[in-house]
């Protein structure tokens, strides 16, 4: 079996993200581990019983990379993260202050909405729509 277990972040600071993550968007840190030269490997996850892709925050080092913080993609959507509850977690993340950048819309793909998170890279929260059911 193969997948990808981690996705790197750039970010300015590990503390920081960590609260941003694991406060407003409710992910869990999955490992907080000093590295030689004062890095760490910090991962966060999107919650409990996560078995997809979490997010290695790498804290930005050198000019280059830290042009890179909070536009990794060139302003297009770079994260997705997929709810089973549209309407409860968009509620809980406005709630806990995340930037909306659009009002939801219902789309034939599912419910989605745009927000950012605190370094200004873009994320779709989105619900998928039901596919329907074969036939037996």
């Amino acid at each position: 079996m193969r997948r990808i277990a981690l996705v790197t972040l750039v970010v300015d600071d590990y503390d920081e993200a960590i609260r941003f993550y694991t406060g407003a968007l409710g992910f869990r840190l999955a490992e907080d581990t000093p590295r030689p030269g004062g890095g760490r490997w910090v991962v966060v996850e999107p919650g409990a019983g996560h078995t997809g892709t979490g997010l290695l925050l790498a804290r930005a080092e050198g000019e280059a990379q830290r042009a890179r913080v909070g536009d990794q993609t060139g302003g297009r959507v770079a994260f997705f993260l997929y709810t089973d509850d549209f309407a409860r977690d968009h509620a809980r993340l406005a709630g806990a202050g995340v930037t909306f950048l659009e009002e939801p819309r219902h789309e034939p793909y599912g419910s989605v909405a745009v927000f950012q998170d605190l370094y200004g890279n873009r994320w779709d929260l989105l619900q998928p729509a039901a596919r329907p059911s074969p036939a037996a």
